[in-house]
C-alpha cells in the first residue's frame, strides 16, 4: 500500500481532514470532537477497504493476463466488466482480439512460407536434375554428333526454363513483400499486348496459330509489369490452342476501366480447375508437362497490384476466356 502514491495522497488528505475536524469538534464540545473523529475513522476504513479490493482485483487481472500470454485460452475476463473496470475490460478485449488475429495470421504465414519453400525446392530440383543428366550425357565421348546437338538444345531449353522460373519466383516474392515499385503512368494496352505477344510469334507460326488483336485503351499502370501479366495469359492461351487455332485479344475502354479479353479455341478449363486457376503452383487437369503453375498466379498478383481484377471462364461456344479489368479509380 505504501507503494501506491494515489492511496498515500488520499490517506494524507483524510488524516488532515480528521485532524482539522476533530480540532474544530473539540473546540465546540468533547462529543462533537469524538463524533468528527469517528466519522473520519469510518471513512478511512472505507477507503482502505476499497483500496484493498481494487488491489486484489488488479492482482487477479495481472495473473489472468499472464496466463493468456502463456497461451491459456480458457481465461474469461468478463469478471472485470462491471464498475470502474468496464472501460479497461473493453480495451483489453479489443487488444486481445487483435493479438489473437495477428497470431493466427503469423501461424498461417509460417505454414504458407514452409509450403512455398517446399514447392519452390521441388520446382527447381526438376530442371536441375534434367541438367545434371544432360551434362553427364554430353560428357560421354562415344555420343553421336546428332545426339550431342539434340542434348545441347535440350540443355538450353532447361536453362531457359530454370531462368524463367527463378525470375518469376523473384517477382512473386517482391510482390508478396510489397517491395515491387509499380509505376502509375499512361499505358497503352494495345502496345502492351503487342510486346507481350512478340516472344510467342515464332511458336505460334510453327503451329499455324493466329493472333487477332482489336481495340485499344490507356490505363494508369506500369508498362513492364503489365506486359509480364498479359504475356502469361497469352502464353497460357497459346499452349491450350490446337494447331491452326486462333487466340483473340479484344481491348475495350470506358470511363471506369480498361478491359482486355483473351479468348482461345482450345478445349477450355476443366470445371474442377476453375476455382484454383490462380493459386500458386496449381497445375490444371490439362496442364502441359513443362507447366509449373505460377504463370497465372503471377499475372493475378500483378493485375491486382495495379487496381485490377481478373476472371477466368469457359466460353459457351468452346474455348477459354480471361477477362482483365484495370480500374481507373478505387474498387
Amino acid at each position: 500500500m505504501r507503494r501506491d502514491p494515489v492511496f498515500r495522497r488520499q490517506g494524507l488528505a483524510l488524516l488532515l481532514l480528521t485532524a482539522l475536524g476533530a480540532g474544530l469538534g473539540f473546540c465546540l464540545s468533547p462529543s462533537a470532537g469524538l463524533l468528527a473523529l469517528g466519522l473520519c475513522l469510518f471513512f478511512f476504513l472505507l477507503l482502505l477497504q476499497g483500496y484493498r479490493r481494487q488491489r486484489a482485483t488488479l492482482e487477479r487481472l495481472c495473473a489472468d493476463l499472464d496466463r493468456i500470454l502463456h497461451g491459456d485460452t480458457s481465461v474469461n475476463l468478463d469478471a472485470y466488466s462491471e464498475g470502474n473496470w468496464s472501460v479497461l475490460h473493453n480495451q483489453l478485449e479489443k487488444l486481445l482480439g487483435q493479438l489473437l488475429e495477428q497470431s493466427e495470421l503469423l501461424t498461417r504465414d509460417k505454414s504458407r512460407l514452409a509450403a512455398s519453400i517446399a514447392d519452390i525446392s521441388h520446382q527447381i530440383r526438376t530442371p536441375l536434375t534434367a541438367l545434371n543428366l544432360l551434362a553427364a550425357r554430353l560428357s560421354a565421348p562415344e555420343l553421336p554428333e546428332e545426339a550431342r546437338r539434340t542434348a545441347g538444345r535440350e540443355l538450353r531449353r532447361q536453362l531457359e526454363r530454370l531462368d524463367w522460373l527463378v525470375s518469376a519466383l523473384l517477382r512473386m516474392s517482391r510482390l508478396d513483400a510489397g517491395t515491387a515499385e509499380l509505376k502509375r503512368e499512361p499505358v497503352s494496352l494495345r502496345r502492351a499486348v503487342e510486346q507481350a505477344a512478340a516472344p510467342l510469334g515464332i511458336p505460334m507460326e510453327l503451329q499455324e496459330q493466329e493472333l487477332v488483336l482489336t481495340g485499344d485503351a490507356v490505363i494508369p499502370g506500369d508498362f513492364s509489369w503489365t506486359v509480364e501479366a498479359l504475356g502469361n495469359l497469352l502464353k497460357n492461351a497459346m499452349e491450350h490452342t490446337p494447331p491452326g487455332g486462333t487466340v483473340t485479344v479484344e481491348i475495350g475502354d470506358n470511363p471506369l476501366y480498361g478491359e482486355v479479353i483473351v479468348r482461345d479455341t482450345g478445349p477450355g478449363f476443366a470445371p474442377e480447375d476453375l476455382p484454383h486457376l490462380f493459386e500458386r503452383f496449381y497445375r490444371g487437369k490439362n496442364a502441359g508437362p513443362q507447366s509449373v503453375g505460377i504463370g497465372l498466379c503471377l499475372a493475378r498478383m500483378i493485375i491486382t497490384a495495379q487496381n485490377g481484377t481478373i476472371h477466368a471462364a469457359n466460353r459457351r461456344t468452346g474455348g477459354a476466356q480471361f477477362t482483365v479489368r484495370f480500374y481507373r479509380g478505387a474498387v
